[in-house]
């Protein structure tokens, strides 16, 4: 197939350029040139149109698709806490077949807005990760799952520095077993025992970091350390967010990992601010985007 008099955004510094042509074969976009003739092959003039790499959306909750725009009103906790947000309560109580409804049109809806690949954070365990695949069956696009247990501690579990129990770890094994990773709630909801047990795991690591400043604050009240310098515990391949990061902050994660994954529009969503990704960009982070909860904001990354 030859796409005629099309405009491309082409190369790592997706460089756009007007009125050109572009051979497909197979599944390869295999020539762009303005010199590529036309043959037996099927010609399409897209004239007008832009094509596009693929995009990824680095960081998604897709399991709340089916609660958007409900508790506007609310605080972030109020909405999203794993522990007591309204989120928690809407998928422990809603039929399953109906969240796998509304997970299937979140997954088009990124289609149909060139997102290609996504990463989603998975509540519920091992029946949260099958609900998702199940959901996600027979539409081309792209997943990394990242799961997790239900488990998460209080104030004084984390001063007691309590770890996982066994019967805990045996769910994380078999969660483990069915997905890319784990997508961990945050580092206040874990002791640092628990963050350095699952720092062990072999697969994909990421944690929520610094997304309130509320959070924030919370973790050097308990703790005395920052949100991200608990998270370092994990050995995290990435954290998400990182609104409320100061520089110091920033400085650690460009030393130990780099990876970071913001979310503006969430955060813009959530009147929570806007994370500085000019100084993440300074310090050499290499930083994705992603939409968060479909709950609070649509999966689009314009």
């Amino acid at each position: 197939m030859i796409l005629k008099n099309i405009s491309v955004l082409y190369g790592n510094d997706l460089k756009f350029i007007e009125n050109i042509n572009v051979q497909i074969t197979g599944n390869t976009f295999q020539k762009i040139s303005s010199k590529i003739k036309s043959t037996k092959n099927k010609v399409v003039n897209c004239k007008g149109l832009l094509l596009i790499p693929g995009l990824i959306n680095s960081h998604t909750h897709i399991g709340d698709s089916i609660a958007k725009d409900i508790a506007l009103n609310k605080s972030t906790d109020s909405k999203i806490h794993p522990m007591f947000g309204i989120k928690q309560k809407i998928l422990r109580e809603t039929e399953p077949k109906k969240l796998i409804l509304f997970m299937r049109k979140s997954a088009k809806s990124m289609i149909k807005k060139g997102i290609t690949t996504f990463v989603d954070f998975r509540e519920s365990g091992l029946e949260g990760i099958l609900l998702v695949q199940k959901a996600l069956s027979g539409i081309p696009i792209r997943a990394v799952i990242l799961g997790r247990i239900e488990f998460y501690q209080t104030i004084n579990n984390i001063k007691k520095n309590t770890p996982i129990p066994n019967w805990y770890l045996n769910q994380l094994e078999s969660v483990l077993k069915n997905c890319d990773g784990l997508g961990i709630s945050g580092s206040n909801e874990n002791s640092d025992s628990v963050l350095r047990q699952l720092s062990k795991t072999k697969k994909i690591r990421a944690i929520h970091c610094a997304e309130t400043k509320q959070s924030y604050l919370k973790s050097k009240q308990i703790t005395k350390k920052t949100e991200p310098q608990r998270c370092m515990l994990l050995k995290p391949n990435f954290l998400v967010h990182m609104t409320y990061a100061s520089k110091s902050d920033l400085r650690l994660v460009s030393k130990k990992i780099n990876g970071i994954v913001v979310c503006p529009r969430a955060n813009a969503s959530l009147a929570e601010g806007i994370p500085d990704i000019v100084q993440m960009m300074k310090m050499n982070c290499n930083v994705a985007i992603g939409t968060d909860n479909i709950m609070i904001n649509s999966p689009d990354m314009f």
